[in-house]
């Protein structure tokens, strides 16, 4: 039952009265629906609806909320926010006081602790936030990167460029973070089209490599000869990459083995994904 220290992720912190209405007019999830209790994934996009930051929300008091973010990042998304700020009173800033983890399994922390659960997937378990020097882990940073991409959860700067991937290609619209109800948020014109023509052509996937096989991250997907895509993240024989359904497709008809660094691969369809996969389309076929 792993509980893991999770070092390179940061807490900002967004509070003030109009903090919801503020956070609902920019974010990709759905803010004002958010229950005490849950952290959401959601996003900040370019206007071209591309993913700027991709980040955990939870509600932080009654006019408050937690944003669970890469810490490398987390400079970058104080000031776009505060750029959006304009005149609304809210204060954001970076909380240095908190750390964070994530239990799964259903580990039982030992230390007091701020426990959500995390709503992409129920696998994924909860995120614990702690303050700096009053919590201990029996897993690793690495151990929880091994069970995020096993159930195949993309991470920003890991498994997609940032100001380079839209939502549908990271699967935020499979795992919440992406409300398709809601008002109108930064690059949300984009992404509804996106969601209501179905032209998401390129998905992040699960891969399942031979045994001791170990590529990079970044390593070329291929099939017949041709470019399906590229990994991301790694851990033992498995990892995520981006892959062209289109290609994937039309390799899997004309039985063309996957290959990741001169080995074989598997692709697979996330347990909790409802788009069409080719493999499906091949089979009925």
């Amino acid at each position: 039952m792993p509980i893991a220290l999770l070092p390179d992720r940061a807490i900002i912190t967004v509070t003030g009265e109009p903090a919801t209405e503020f956070l609902q007019g920019i974010l990709t999830c759905n803010i004002e629906t958010l229950p005490a209790g849950e952290a959401r994934l959601g996003a900040l996009l370019t206007p071209q609806g591309k993913i700027q930051f991709d980040f955990l929300v939870s509600r932080a008091g009654a006019d408050g909320f937690r944003i669970d973010v890469a810490a490398e990042r987390a400079p970058d998304l104080v000031k776009r926010l505060t750029l959006y700020r304009l005149r609304a009173k809210v204060t954001i800033a970076a909380d240095p006081t908190l750390g964070v983890a994530a239990a799964w399994d259903g580990a039982e922390p030992s230390a007091e602790v701020i426990r959500v659960r995390d709503g992409r997937l129920p696998g994924l378990g909860e995120r614990l936030y702690f303050t700096e020097g009053a919590f201990s882990a029996d897993a690793s940073e690495r151990d929880y990167h091994a069970h995020r991409i096993a159930l195949g959860i993309p991470e920003g700067g890991r498994d997609f460029a940032f100001a380079d991937a839209f939502p549908h290609e990271a699967l935020m619209d499979q795992l919440g973070g992406v409300d398709f109800r809601k008002g109108c948020y930064v690059g949300q014109e984009v992404v509804s089209r996106m969601q209501h023509r179905g032209t998401a052509r390129t998905r992040i996937l699960p891969l399942v490599f031979e045994e001791g096989q170990t590529p990079e991250p970044g390593s070329d997907v291929t099939a017949g000869g041709k470019i399906l895509g590229q990994t991301g993240s790694i851990a033992g024989n498995r990892g995520l990459a981006t892959i062209r359904l289109d290609r994937l497709g039309d390799a899997l008809a004309a039985g063309e083995p996957v290959r990741v660094g001169g080995g074989i691969a598997g692709i697979e369809k996330p347990a909790f994904a409802t788009f069409a996969f080719p493999a499906d389309t091949v089979a009925a076929g």
